[in-house]
């Protein structure tokens, strides 16, 4: 019988999750939405019930050893979500308590979900084998995973890597968290779409965009206008890769990482987003670190890191 772990990685919007194996196959995988859950516990009902479709064809053929989970805001010291600015569940949630009355003889190991993306590039990805490196995750929020000397980076309360929170502009944009001018806000999915609204006022460039409302509006929108040549959408680039790569020159200079990763929806534009920020992070670079650290593009933008690294949770217990 297979040995197995559950992978799952919750986001602001959806909430994927996984069956894997220890070579890091993935077994069977589906998503639900998170946003739709105003608590943690209508969450996790539906979740297991989601879990239990997932695992019933294998029945019989694998072996559950554990579940590993990645979420905004954990505290994989206490097993808890704590005032994540982008789920509906306000406070701190007991959220590995609250599994294990569904799993009660199964354990359970949760920590920030851009640790989970760079424990997934670690052992799974193109991370294998280096010990010094980031994952920044640019989707609803950002996040970062940070492993230096190759073990992550919590910190002794277990919240070390919020590069999203880094404030790069005093009295900026307003973030979710309670802090203007949060790097989330510029460099991430809402994040774009508000530059590109900004750019509108700012410049007469025409392009279809400016039918789209801001509700409708998308980071896939925007992106689909840049890779045609649209001159707004690639100002919007243009803007977040200088913001972006400039914070993550300021983050080299305390961690040193050989690589930088990016992984998400907004950097599944590729080259429209990896030119701009490349350029401001070589420009803002310490001469002492250039040309030792590098931006790639995460080898898992067609699968799910995220999902992959949390279930390694269970294979490195």
């Amino acid at each position: 019988m297979k040995k197995v772990a559950i992978g799952i990685d919750i986001g602001g919007t959806f909430t994927k999750f996984g069956i894997i194996d220890e070579q890091g196959n993935v077994l069977a995988e589906s998503s639900m939405a998170t946003y739709k859950h105003k608590s943690p516990d209508s969450f996790i009902k539906v979740l297991f019930a989601e879990l239990a479709i997932l695992r019933q064809p294998l029945e019989g053929q694998i072996k559950l050893i554990g579940i590993g989970i990645g979420a905004p805001n954990a505290n994989a010291h206490k097993g808890t979500i704590e005032h994540a600015p982008n789920l509906n569940w306000k406070g701190i949630v007991p959220f590995t308590t609250l599994l294990s009355n569904y799993f009660p003889s199964i354990p359970i190991a949760l920590t920030n979900d851009a640790n989970a993306a760079a424990l997934g590039e670690m052992i799974f990805g193109a991370a294998k084998g280096k010990t010094d490196f980031m994952v920044v995750t640019l989707g609803t929020g950002l996040g970062s995973g940070i492993v230096s000397n190759g073990k992550l980076l919590i910190g002794h309360d277990g919240f070390a890597g919020e590069l999203g929170h880094v404030i790069v502009l005093a009295n900026g944009r307003q973030c979710n968290c309670g802090r203007k001018g949060c790097l989330e806000t510029y460099a991430s999915a809402p994040g774009i779409r508000r530059t590109l609204m900004e750019l509108m006022a700012d410049t007469t460039y025409e392009s279809p965009l400016r039918e789209i409302s801001f509700i409708k509006l998308s980071a896939k929108d925007i992106t689909a206008q840049a890779s045609i040549g649209d001159k707004l959408a690639l100002a919007a680039f243009e803007k977040t890769g200088e913001i972006l790569g400039a914070a993550l020159a300021n983050a080299v200079a305390f961690t040193s990482p050989e690589v930088i990763y990016l992984l998400g929806g907004v950097a599944r534009s590729g080259d429209l987003l990896l030119i701009p920020t490349r350029k401001a992070f070589e420009e803002n670079l310490l001469n002492l670190y250039k040309g030792k650290a590098q931006i790639q593009l995460s080898d898992f933008q067609d699968r799910n890191a995220a999902i992959l690294g949390a279930s390694s949770l269970v294979w490195t217990s």
